[in-house]
């Protein structure tokens, strides 16, 4: 494997060159906010999906006490269907706390942004990196498999762990702005270059000293899409769109025409009002929350 400085040295020239610059949240100017804002919003949607949602994010609250100062049915009209919208009340409770105790800044130390609510070891150290520029290991499935390759593997486990963080920042060179640019340029031949399925050896800077380059992927069991029609996570989804265009409370016979079985439309009311997604009024009528 190669060292951290010559790794450097590769990897990074085929950043600058192939790097996704198109992405909103890495244009010169970004707060550490919008940093913080798009890696929660891509913790379980696709890049592309959340470029223009972000964009418009940031347009109407480019800082924490203006998201904090939000009605929160609006947060979640404009969160729309980026996922389950949990992470968008989690959003707006973190950025009520910096506002109200960090004076609207990010905190720059990874320990400080896990106290946030809804930040992870990846978040925290993914906004500590990409905005500030700190040495950290930052470890996603895509960093986690081309560590794993430069090792020699097939692929990575299902989960980070203790040793994946290890391993990933001994990869990392000495010089903290240097190392910032590698965990990035990491994240980004991983999802460009070192895939799952079909990884491009022939274009990756670092196949002569790569363990597994030129190895056909174990086709392994299948990895089959988890699915979404029918399931309670689909009929969560109709009744906060019903919710999100309604122009005011609506009553219970609109949210059961959503889905022909009324036992999954109560179990899934039940669920988004103990969420804190739904709320209702005197009527009983049901409404985004509006605190």
């Amino acid at each position: 494997m190669l060292a951290p400085d010559h790794l450097a040295e590769r990897l990074l020239p085929w950043f600058d060159d192939r790097g996704r610059a198109e992405l909103p949240w890495r244009r010169p100017g970004t707060t550490a906010w919008g940093v913080l804002v798009s890696e929660v919003m891509s913790q379980q949607t696709q890049v592309a999906r959340v470029a223009p949602v972000w964009e418009a994010w940031m347009e109407r609250w480019p800082t924490p006490a203006d998201l904090a100062a939000a009605p929160t049915a609006e947060v979640l009209r404009e969160w729309g269907r980026m996922g389950y919208p949990r992470r968008a009340l989690r959003l707006q409770e973190c950025a009520r706390i910096l506002a109200e105790e960090h004076g609207g800044i990010v905190p720059s130390d990874p320990a400080e942004l896990e106290r946030l609510p809804g930040i992870g070891v990846y978040t925290a150290a993914a906004v500590a990196v990409f905005h500030y520029g700190r040495r950290h290991p930052v470890v996603d499935t895509n960093v986690r498999r081309v560590v794993a390759r430069l090792g020699g593997e097939s692929d990575a486990g299902t989960a980070t762990t203790k040793a994946d963080l290890a391993a990933a920042e001994a990869l990392l060179p000495a010089e903290t702005a240097v190392a910032a640019r590698v965990s990035v340029a990491l994240m980004e031949l991983g999802a460009l270059v070192c895939t799952a399925r079909k990884p491009e050896c022939g274009q990756c800077p670092v196949a002569d000293a790569c363990g597994f380059s030129g190895q056909e992927v174990p086709a392994g069991p299948s990895r089959k899409r988890q699915r979404y029609k029918g399931t309670n996570r689909h009929v969560r989804g109709e009744i906060m769109a019903v919710l999100r265009e309604a122009d005011g409370p609506v009553a219970k016979d609109r949210l059961d025409a959503v889905w022909p079985d009324s036992r999954m439309v109560d179990e899934a009311v039940a669920q988004l009002i103990a969420d804190g997604l739904v709320g209702t009024d005197e009527a009983g009528r049901f409404e985004l929350p509006s605190w």
